[in-house]
């Protein structure tokens, strides 16, 4: 009798946890083989994403999974954070991937690296050490138990979304404009979007496809209704959302 499997298809719900929870979780646990004895070996590291949503690393090389990752970048990242009771009964997910060394003149580095401090703002203490190194990670596959009886089978391409680069060239400088000027548009995002209460919300990431919000160690991931293409999209979606949550309000 053929055994029925336990995998579910992977819909547009899935791929949206999954990315949820790549685009908000700050650390995560770090399986590399070590290069003298071939043993798997885990660490607990910090962790970001690159614009189109990889994940992304800031090793120092005196640790030992950074001479496991240059030996051999065949990796793998777990994600999700438990909480109150069974550990189990949380969401959490395993990426298989390769790992992508940068160094620090490359401007893949340079991008990755503000994009990591703004959502890894204490990581600023040691980024500068010349001995640490931004890695990124190239998803090869996931498994994502998103709770009981939801498990997934995910691609590369169920994680990953547009990484257009004028979209990123785009993204700093309205990070620094709406954190600047626009405070209070970002708090009403947190309060109609994420339904989160009001707060010090910062805006530490806008990609094709959503915004990233922290409050502290508070983190929001916010889609957008549809994807954005191009870079003047970027400003047109903001306003549109501010407009949006200022009406809900006022009709309250």
């Amino acid at each position: 009798m053929e055994e029925k499997s336990v995998l579910q298809p992977t819909g547009d719900d899935a791929r949206r946890q999954a990315k949820t929870m790549i685009r908000s979780a700050r650390f995560g646990a770090l399986a590399t083989l070590d290069p003298e004895t071939g043993a798997p070996q885990v660490t607990r590291v910090g962790v970001s994403t690159d614009f189109d949503g990889a994940p992304t690393l800031l090793i120092s090389g005196l640790a030992a999974h950074f001479p496991a990752l240059k030996a051999d970048g065949r990796c793998s990242l777990l994600l999700g954070e438990p909480g109150k009771g069974d550990p189990l009964a949380y969401a959490r997910m395993s990426i298989a991937a390769n790992a992508n060394i940068l160094e620090r003149d490359d401007a893949d580095s340079q991008r990755i690296a503000a994009r990591y401090l703004a959502h890894q703002p204490k990581a600023k203490l040691y980024a500068q050490l010349g001995d640490f190194r931004f890695v990124r990670l190239e998803p090869l596959s996931a498994s994502l138990n998103g709770g009981f009886g939801k498990a997934f089978a995910m691609t590369a391409a169920d994680l990953l979304s547009n990484a257009d680069p004028a979209l990123a060239a785009a993204e700093a400088s309205a990070i620094e404009h709406m954190n600047e000027d626009h405070s209070e548009a970002i708090d009403l995002y947190a309060r109609h979007f994420a339904k989160a209460p009001s707060g010090k919300w910062g805006l530490t990431g806008i990609d094709a496809e959503g915004i990233d919000i922290a409050n502290g160690d508070d983190i929001r991931r916010i889609f957008f209704e549809k994807p954005i293409t191009v870079p003047q999209d970027m400003h047109m979606i903001l306003v549109q959302m501010a407009r949006a949550a200022r009406v809900a309000f006022m009709e309250v």
